[in-house]
């Protein structure tokens, strides 16, 4: 696989965890090469581009998803904005500024999401702080 590729690869699994993008790329030998596409177009051409950092591309990731209400997206890519040095009261004000231009069930949806997977991440973190 050529250098391009291997940097996507890296980056999607910097921004959205190594075990998710592992699993993702060996489902199947059906959707295997669909993941490359995806490694290839999204986030070779996608978010290798550093006209803007990583933590302005998770902000409007989190708008775009939230705004079609692609709610399995949300839930992907509120974690991967933390990673990406995003705060939560930061999430939680893109999510409202996307209520008031894309509406409020979207902004509604998007913010119960977001809640649910800020507590998981932080009940995570308290659970291995206890161990």
């Amino acid at each position: 696989m050529d250098s391009q590729f291997e940097r996507a690869l890296q980056v999607r699994k910097d921004v959205l965890g190594a075990a998710y993008v592992e699993a993702a790329m060996n489902r199947s030998a059906f959707t295997a090469p669909f993941q490359e596409f995806v490694t290839n177009f999204a986030w070779g051409e996608g978010w290798l581009d550093d006209s803007i950092d990583l933590k302005v591309r998770s902000l409007v990731t989190i708008a775009i998803v939230t705004t079609m209400g692609q709610l399995d997206e949300i839930r992907i890519h509120v974690a991967a904005a933390l990673r990406n040095g995003v705060t939560s009261a930061e999430i939680a004000a893109v999510i409202k500024h996307v209520a008031l231009y894309a509406g409020i069930a979207r902004g509604v949806a998007g913010m119960n999401i977001a809640d649910t997977e800020l507590a998981k991440i932080e009940a995570a973190k308290e659970s291995s702080a206890k161990v």
